[in-house]
């Protein structure tokens, strides 16, 4: 079968999927698949102060950066808000940030304010690079991911289609939402701070100095009190009708979260990502646009 697109949001134009989603999230979940992700961007980061000029920005330790290691970062408001969030790997000549679409160009002007007298240099790739997701199984930044040029982004279709089965956002969105891995602009608003969402140690290095930000992420973190928690939601799959990203959550008629990411999994049916109030009961029945959800916290280790 042909590839279905997706019709709207920021993944608009992408595949969605080929007609069989079960099968790919199979071959997705077995480590067989790979993903045409050329709609993210690509901001490129050159000059010898690239990864200590980075480390002062974000969340992240990229003083201590293996090339070719992948790492998961945000950048935070003076409050402690999510901003940005990308996915980098350094080469050892230059520092590649995977951005959401449509993000690329808001993070490289607070980039190029930032700069001050670095000796880096700040470029979009986004016309020279491409992302796919690799052949191979999930890994905790959702990956693994291929950087390529593309003058050799055929070729490299080409290679990966010999040895795995594409797949479109449908799979990759159920793997991530049953994984809780949130993504900026679905589980996140403008009160998103990282230890609401598990982004602890996978996205935030607790032992690192000082950054924009940390203030909250160590107060609420020494607390061990956010705000808000991202939970997992298995929907009643009798519905035909699904609640999608921003529905309200409701307790006993009053708003309580909000919906990130719907997904229509291959062994879980229908679940979702929410943020929801702390003082939630877990076991707590919640109701999204006439759809009852019963809750399953993630693991610890999100944070």
């Amino acid at each position: 079968m042909s590839a279905v697109l997706v019709e709207d949001g920021p993944d608009k134009g992408a595949v969605w999927h080929f007609g069989d989603p079960v099968k790919e999230q199979r071959a997705l979940e077995a480590g067989t698949a790979w993903a045409d992700l050329s709609h993210y961007e690509v901001v490129a980061l050159s000059g010898p102060e690239r990864l200590t000029w980075l480390h002062l920005l974000t969340t992240q330790d990229h003083e201590n950066l293996l090339a070719g290691q992948w790492q998961h970062a945000l950048i935070l408001d003076p409050k402690g808000h999510i901003e940005h969030q990308f996915f980098l790997v350094d080469d050892g000549d230059t520092t590649w940030l995977i951005v959401n679409p449509g993000r690329s160009a808001e993070l490289v002007s607070h980039l190029n304010k930032m700069k001050f007298r670095a000796q880096v240099e700040i470029h979009d790739a986004t016309a020279e690079f491409a992302v796919l997701r690799a052949p191979g199984k999930m890994d905790e930044i959702g990956g693994p991911y291929a950087l390529v040029p593309r003058a050799e982004l055929v070729n490299m279709i080409e290679t990966f289609n010999s040895v795995a089965t594409q797949v479109g956002t449908w799979s990759l969105d159920a793997m991530r939402v049953a994984a809780g891995l949130p993504r900026i602009g679905f589980e996140t608003d403008h009160k998103s701070i990282p230890n609401e969402l598990g982004l602890l140690n996978s996205a935030v290095h607790l032992n690192k100095g000082c950054y924009r930000g940390q203030e909250t992420v160590a107060k609420v973190f020494n607390l061990g009190q956010p705000p808000r928690r991202l939970v997992l939601l298995h929907l009643d799959g009798s519905m035909v009708a699904m609640p999608g990203h921003g529905a309200k959550v409701e307790l006993d008629g009053k708003e309580v979260g909000f919906i990130g990411t719907m997904a229509r999994h291959y062994e879980l049916g229908p679940i979702a990502l929410a943020v929801v109030k702390r003082n939630v009961p877990l076991d707590a029945v919640l109701i999204s646009e006439g759809v009852s959800a019963s809750q399953e916290e993630l693991a610890v280790r999100k944070g």
